[in-house]
């Protein structure tokens, strides 16, 4: 029997990272996420995010790709979303995301930085945040 757990963080922008993830509305889709990923069966220890943007910290099944996940969370919530009429205009994700893989070792401390967002925004705006993980990370 195959067994494997490989984390990943991922993050993703709205398209042209406009601010529709606003109060209640960034719980509500949050929470939505949660319960597409139990039900896709995708191990999703914690979404969350900020006005324009989400991260993931999941565990990839043994069957499961990056680029297959990212279209059943992404995918999904935009579908919803709409449907639910949460937002004025049409919500969508930016087609690209970023994703990079989390030692057990670094697992509670990514956990907690996705956890506290809202705190951490206010003081680094994401744009900021993504030119400096780009950088880091090429």
């Amino acid at each position: 029997m195959s067994w494997v757990r490989i984390w990943i963080h991922m993050v993703f922008s709205t398209k042209n990272r406009e601010p529709f993830l606003v109060d209640d509305i960034r719980q509500k889709v949050f929470a939505h996420i949660h319960e597409n990923a139990k039900l896709k069966e995708l191990k999703l220890a914690i979404a969350n995010g900020y006005t324009d943007h989400a991260h993931c910290l999941l565990a990839l099944n043994k069957d499961m790709t990056i680029a297959k996940a990212a279209q059943l969370i992404k995918g999904e919530s935009a579908f919803w979303i709409n449907k639910q009429g949460l937002t004025k205009q049409k919500f969508m994700w930016q087609d690209d995301y970023w994703a990079v893989g989390v030692s057990e070792k670094d697992f509670k401390r990514v956990f907690e930085y996705i956890k506290n967002q809202e705190e951490h925004h206010r003081k680094k705006p994401f744009a900021e945040e993504y030119e400096a993980m780009i950088k880091q990370w090429g």
